[in-house]
């Protein structure tokens, strides 16, 4: 095991439990996902080995490459990245956990393509937070529509929003975006109260995304250190 690997999930564990004290959230109430795009199996499996086992990968064929490599660990496998229509049969086959619907359509195709007998695929709708033109995900409008339009999709679990909102060194204006993905999910709970996750926070704005409810918090760099 990776003792750098296993010592910084240590301090991101107790991180979070500080944050969860300081905001009055529940102790154990988030979630720590490790975001493994780009770093090699062997590290995933150091991650592994201390306790942690819920992957994020943004690469559809760099991800399967990986699992196919650590089919002996039970390890969750969320997927964070855009979606193409031609990757969405692999991700359906693959997959536990889907952050980054967009489109009524993508979330048809996943629902289409999950194997029989495997559990409902796990969703959340991605929210454009910041208006960013370069970023994919859902305005804060659309979003009643659309989860309707998914309830009846019957291989899917709606469960929640995820959000990368514009980079900012101001914990203000982080906890600004975030307060707005926690007020949008509170609204959506009266019709659907299976959505109760809130995929939002990394490396840079863990607290402020704690602070206002995060229920997931996506961390690479925090883990794995810098990319090379």
């Amino acid at each position: 095991m990776s003792p750098t690997i296993a010592l910084n999930i240590v301090k991101l564990r107790q991180r979070i439990a500080a944050a969860e004290k300081t905001y009055q959230r529940q102790p154990g109430s988030v979630q720590l996902m490790a975001v493994s795009k780009t770093r090699s199996a062997a590290m995933v499996r150091a991650v592994a080995a201390a306790g942690l086992t819920d992957m994020g990968e943004n690469y559809l064929q760099e991800a399967l490459d990986k699992q196919r490599e650590l089919t002996d660990l039970k390890l969750n496998w969320h997927f964070i990245g855009p979606i193409q229509s031609n990757k969405t049969r692999s991700i359906a086959e693959h997959f536990d956990w889907v952050h980054s619907v967009d489109r009524v359509k993508i979330a048809q195709r996943l629902s289409d393509q999950r194997p029989e007998g495997m559990a409902p695929l796990n969703i959340c709708l991605q929210v454009n937070i910041s208006g960013e033109e370069t970023k994919s995900g859902l305005a804060l409008e659309a979003l009643g529509d659309i989860a309707d339009q998914l309830t009846d999709l019957p291989n899917l679990s709606l469960r929640g929003l995820m959000a990368i909102p514009q980079a900012t060194e101001s914990f203000d204006q982080q906890r600004h975006a975030f307060a707005q993905l926690a007020g949008a999910l509170q609204q959506l709970q009266h019709k659907h109260p299976s959505m109760t996750t809130l995929s939002m926070g990394m490396s840079n704005d863990i607290d402020a995304a704690i602070a206002e409810g995060a229920t997931i918090v996506r961390i690479g760099t925090g883990i794995f250190g810098p990319r090379q």
